[in-house]
């Protein structure tokens, strides 16, 4: 197996005035947060408004993330409910070289461990040269992976499923599989999970915390002191507070309108909202003048 290491950022979609994905201003921002301090960025989750975008936008974009020179440094989101469309969009990524997928369960329907096992098993058989990170996120597709059914996927296809995103958090404290990648989906859980021996994070923050999550990662395999882990962890919450890609482009927003364009049924922050996430980021001294955008 393949560890998914480091910082990574899932990723914004960026819009045209239409609602149409802008390809270019998507793939500059995703590597301006590699430029920011991210190991990696995964594309096209569920903060990437994936499961709003279409499938023929979708290979659109890797198909130019293809060219460019952090290539390596992605991970796939496939967003899609249907198998088949799953299967096809990772066989097309793969044709381009992507390898490494974020794969959440489908949504909407109820289902058990065994109908998520017998899916993964599916999407493996057929196109089994490929590096699976599961997405454990129970509040957006109502199904939490138990332990168990994370062991039971990783003896299955060991070579396959390398890592789990922890959007649930009932997975990073207690799943301890050798060199297999456990990545809470918190800035707030960066530090404790290190701790615990995870491998990192994926967040939908990173797209305005990547140079200070960094700092905490690298200050912990340094074995420095902690300087801006409390920082860090008070920016998330104030996030945490409101809908998150609402609140990531409304922040954007005022660097680059481009962020302003949210596909519905999303929408910006009210102007109540708004003035309550920066002045509550203001205390913090969290500035949006300091960064740089697409």
């Amino acid at each position: 197996m393949t560890e998914i290491k480091g910082i990574y950022a899932a990723s914004l979609s960026i819009l045209d005035n239409n609602l149409a994905l802008n390809v270019d201003k998507t793939i500059q921002h995703a590597e301006n947060l590699i430029d920011m301090g991210c190991h990696g960025v995964a594309v096209f989750g569920s903060t990437g408004q994936s499961q709003l975008i279409s499938v023929s936008e979708k290979i659109q974009l890797i198909n130019s993330l293809s060219k460019s020179n952090h290539k390596d440094k992605y991970l796939i989101g496939t967003g899609l409910n249907s198998l088949s469309e799953t299967i096809n969009f990772i066989k097309i990524s793969k044709s381009l070289n992507f390898y490494k997928f974020l794969i959440m369960p489908p949504a909407y329907y109820k289902y058990r461990d065994e109908d998520v096992i017998n899916y993964y098993s599916r999407i493996v058989e057929e196109v089994n040269d490929c590096k699976i990170v599961l997405y454990n996120f129970e509040k957006l597709c109502g199904y939490k992976f138990s332990k168990e059914c994370v062991e039971e996927l990783v003896k299955k296809f060991p070579k396959q499923i390398v890592g789990v995103k922890d959007s649930s958090y009932n997975l990073f404290e207690v799943l301890k599989i050798k060199n297999f990648s456990v990545l809470p989906g918190s800035e707030v859980k960066l530090l404790t999970g290190l701790e615990l021996g995870c491998s990192g994070i994926i967040t939908a923050t990173c797209n305005v915390t990547a140079p200070l999550a960094r700092k905490v990662y690298d200050d912990f395999h340094e074995g420095k002191n902690q300087t801006v882990n409390e920082k860090l962890c008070n920016v998330r919450k104030v996030f945490d507070q409101f809908n998150l890609i609402a609140g990531l482009h409304t922040f954007l927003s005022k660097k680059d309108s481009s962020y302003k364009n949210i596909l519905p049924i999303l929408s910006l922050l009210s102007k109540n909202d708004e003035k309550k996430l920066f002045e509550d980021l203001s205390k913090l001294d969290f500035n949006i003048n300091k960064f740089k955008v697409a």
